[in-house]
């Protein structure tokens, strides 16, 4: 583990340097071609960087911020666009937090709406804190015992350990840059359990920042190329199947990184269940957006309906295709053996205190 978090602190360091990099070549390059071909080096080197880690902890986010995330960013900022381009420009602490974490920060507009309501959001993320504290030490000590669970049941608290894990993490994420930056951050996830459509979980409350990059780089420009061929008002639908699509393909790559053990270069071998998940749910989503689009509101469900089919829908498919992929790329194993590491580590440092 030592050489891990070794490991750790020189990808991130290389990484900080990276964004410097960029930073300067925003000053001094003016957007388009130019600049992009200034930053394929840099976009490179983010995406092999993540192959320098193997853990759960710290290489599978590293490989989503580093991999996926700064890399399409930079993309964006290529052509000034995405949210590492503004007017005026970033300071260098802000650019390269806004380009290595899935943060985005809140319009100023909205400032002055956030403070009236800071006394009473502070208390409510203290007890979602908590809960979700409390729920995360109820489910590890059940995988112990899930020999004399079913299969399906294993995969539901996979399922439920993932979401939670991903809330708590990006959680904790915008508080320390809040912290750091004194700045106010937009949420990662809105209440997806709450969501009444695809449209709306994949839209507004699944992991936010996703869908704010997969929206300029792959949705707009398919949707404005098809629209010459099949009008405006069909476009979205071959826009939201590319976008599915890519985001599969990333997610692939997202698992390849944490599958591999430490010293060894496994040929990329994907299961192909998470691009069955993804692409699954863009025909379905395209389908949905289709009906819409040509009955309008003469074909609508009840909200509890609605809530109860989108919500089935959601954890079906994840139980069925996503957590099996997972599975399939020892996540849970590794993080088993990970946290048993710390707990080890951390007994023996309790213990030299001791003595």
């Amino acid at each position: 583990m030592d050489g891990e978090i070794n490991n750790f602190i020189m990808v991130w360091t290389i990484v900080a340097s990276t964004m410097s990099y960029c930073y300067t070549i925003g000053n001094l390059i003016s957007h388009g071609t130019p600049r992009l071909i200034a930053l394929i080096p840099a976009i490179i080197l983010l995406f092999l960087l993540p192959l320098r880690l193997t853990s759960i902890h710290l290489g599978g986010p590293s490989s989503f911020f580093i991999g996926w995330l700064s890399t399409f960013k930079l993309f964006l900022f290529a052509f000034n666009k995405g949210p590492l381009s503004t007017n005026p420009p970033l300071s260098l602490l802000h650019f390269i937090s806004l380009a290595c974490l899935p943060i985005k920060f809140q319009n100023q507009t909205n400032n002055n709406h956030k403070k009236d309501h800071k006394s009473n959001s502070k208390p409510t993320l203290k007890y979602v804190y908590t809960t979700i504290i409390i729920i995360l030490a109820l489910l590890i000590p059940l995988y112990s015992k899930k020999e004399n669970f079913h299969p399906k049941f294993v995969f539901l608290l996979y399922t439920l350990h993932m979401y939670i894990g991903l809330e708590f993490f990006f959680a904790l994420a915008s508080t320390f840059t809040r912290k750091l930056l004194s700045v106010e951050l937009e949420p990662q996830f809105d209440k997806p359990y709450l969501s009444t459509s695809l449209q709306e979980f994949w839209g507004k409350r699944w992991n936010i920042s996703v869908n704010r990059l997969l929206h300029p780089t792959v949705y707009e420009p398919v949707m404005t190329f098809c629209s010459r061929w099949i009008g405006r008002k069909w476009a979205p639908l071959p826009a939201i199947l590319a976008t599915f699509t890519v985001s599969a393909i990333m997610h692939e790559v997202v698992f390849y990184y944490i599958k591999r053990e430490k010293r060894t270069w496994e040929t990329w071998e994907p299961s192909w269940d998470a691009t069955c998940f993804f692409i699954l749910h863009g025909v379905c989503l395209a389908v949905q957006v289709g009906i819409k689009k040509a009955f309008g509101e003469k074909v609508r469900l009840p909200t509890v309906v609605s809530w109860l089919l989108t919500v089935a829908f959601v954890m079906y498919t994840t139980l069925w295709l996503f957590v099996p992929a997972l599975v399939r790329c020892r996540v849970y194993e590794k993080a088993s053996r990970e946290l048993s590491a710390l707990n080890q580590f951390l007994n023996d440092v309790y213990h030299l205190v001791r003595v």
